[in-house]
């Protein structure tokens, strides 16, 4: 069974940087791909981001293009998203999720971790 751990949210206001991490227990078959999903009040889950420990190919929901940067680091088994010019609407729990690709993983199809808050103000 994959674990993952969340950290790094928390309060912040328009405009600035928060920065996620997720730490994988152990790299196990089918989490090919690590990266978030995220779930605003009332809404439904969203994806953010992924990217792929072999290969380092990322990929990102029009929503947050050009504003988060998701990276990683093999060594630890960590990836993190780097959240730029955050805005109100970026509210949400993210989640860090797993997956063994990265259509798989838009679609939902993932180990979770815990999720942590991140609350954005005007």
């Amino acid at each position: 069974q994959v674990q993952l751990a969340d950290a790094g949210g928390g309060p912040v206001q328009a405009g600035g940087s928060l920065r996620l991490s997720c730490a994988m227990s152990k790299r196990m078959f089918g989490s090919n791909v690590m990266g978030w999903f995220r779930r605003a009040p009332g809404k439904e889950r969203e994806y953010v981001a992924a990217i792929g420990w072999n290969t380092g190919d990322t990929n990102y929901a029009d929503s947050v293009k050009g504003r988060f940067t998701i990276s990683k680091d093999n060594a630890k088994n960590t990836v993190y998203l780097q959240m730029n010019n955050l805005k109100p609407e970026d509210t949400a729990v993210y989640t860090c999720a797993a997956g063994p690709s990265i259509p798989t993983f838009r679609s939902g199809r993932v180990f979770w971790g815990q999720g942590t808050q991140v609350t954005v103000s005007s």
